[in-house]
């Protein structure tokens, strides 16, 4: 499926936009001339409207075509990144990252969705486990390499490269893929309607339930962990990045076990034994002796992670299919909220009973929501039509 690759380039496109501020903070701060708190707010300033707009371009998608809208706002993704770099003060700066992100955010869940209409459901595991590489890829990269262009090129060249990124993914979308999709109205009234559509069905609310669960006590503990290592005397920021990054390179592991894991265990058993032993691993790593051991585990258990996400992305693409660039945005937008609630609420965990136990709390929630997870998953066969490009 050659149309994989080039969904793919827009989910890595995106990803990296989205993580490429984080390492080169104090760059930006000192040659901006601005405080770190200052400087830090730029990746709120592109992650919230990241967030908030994926409810918006959701319907949009369903309405005026989702490869359409994916080739405008990856074009206007690279015009906000070649602003960013040609920002002269921090003001200008804050302002494109908005704009940045608010476009940005109109990518992935739109990007799933187009898997969802042009792909089997019996063949969906894999193929969105290439989307999901893309993706781990693309956060993996924006948080490496944007370090290393900043820190030996400047920071300007790595919104460049960013924006370098998204034109080519939107060429590639323009020269590479055709539009199967008709155009069909748009206004508030049917983007309404449309998400109507998605939680009439009575598995969406648990769908979602269950996606911001795993916000709150899975990617929402990570700003815990330089706080653990801390604690641990492991280190500080240098092993709390090794250990985020070993977390992602689980899931890039994983992609490539999932035609072994569907044969074996079916989306129910992945969802199940994913998310219970996400959990035992989270609880393993609060306790773990030394930084080797926490290092490989948590490496691990972002691989489990990824067995109970994709197939949570599965069942989201099959909720309502005539709305799916609808339930892909609440699928989107139920992660990112979590993960919001999960910062807070482990901030406030850790700051009266130390962060271990917020990784050995997130453990608990997650072997908890393990049983009810396997069960949402279709005991049937292949369910939904199939198109193919």
């Amino acid at each position: 499926m050659p149309f994989l690759f080039i969904l793919g380039l827009a989910a890595f496109a995106s990803a990296f936009s989205l993580r490429a501020v984080d390492p080169m903070l104090n760059i930006l701060a000192a040659d901006l001339g601005v405080s770190l708190a200052q400087v830090a707010v730029l990746a709120s300033a592109f992650t919230l409207p990241y967030a908030a707009f994926q409810l918006v371009f959701g319907p949009i998608g369903d309405a005026v075509g989702k490869l359409r809208l994916v080739r405008v706002n990856l074009t206007v993704l690279a015009l906000g990144l070649a602003g960013s770099a040609l920002a002269g003060s921090h003001e200008v700066l804050l302002v494109t990252r908005v704009f940045s992100g608010a476009f940005a955010g109109g990518i992935i869940p739109v990007v799933l969705a187009m898997v969802g209409d042009r792909v089997s459901f019996d063949q969906r595991p894999v193929a969105l486990s290439r989307i999901l590489l893309a993706l781990v890829l693309g956060q993996l990269s924006g948080s490496a390499l944007s370090g290393f262009i900043a820190a030996y090129a400047g920071w300007r060249d790595v919104f460049w490269a960013a924006s370098a990124l998204a034109a080519v993914a939107a060429l590639a979308c323009m020269l590479g893929m055709k539009e199967l999709q008709t155009r069909g109205p748009l206004s508030f009234g049917t983007s309404i309607a449309r998400y109507g559509v998605v939680l009439r069905n009575p598995l969406s609310i648990k769908v979602y339930g269950v996606v911001a669960l795993e916000g709150i006590f899975t990617f929402g503990a990570f700003p815990m962990m330089a706080p653990l290592m801390v604690a641990h005397g492991f280190g500080d920021a240098v092993e709390a990045g090794l250990m985020l990054g070993g977390f992602a390179v689980g899931g890039a592991f994983y992609s490539f076990a999932v035609p072994v894991l569907v044969r074996a265990l079916g989306l129910g058993g992945m969802a199940g034994v994913g998310a219970a032993t996400v959990g035992l691993l989270l609880m393993a790593t609060a306790v773990a002796p030394m930084f080797a051991l926490a290092l490989g585990m948590f490496t691990l258990a972002g691989f489990c992670f990824y067995m109970i996400h994709n197939v949570l992305q599965i069942l989201a693409t099959e909720l309502a299919p005539e709305a799916r660039g609808s339930a892909l945005a609440l699928f989107a937008t139920s992660f990112f909220v979590g993960q919001a609630v999960g910062a807070i609420l482990h901030a406030t965990v850790a700051d009266r009973f130390g962060p271990t136990a917020v990784f050995v709390l997130c453990g608990v929630v997650m072997v908890a929501i393990a049983w009810p997870a396997s069960r949402l998953a279709p005991r049937g066969g292949a369910v939904g039509p199939a198109e193919s490009e």
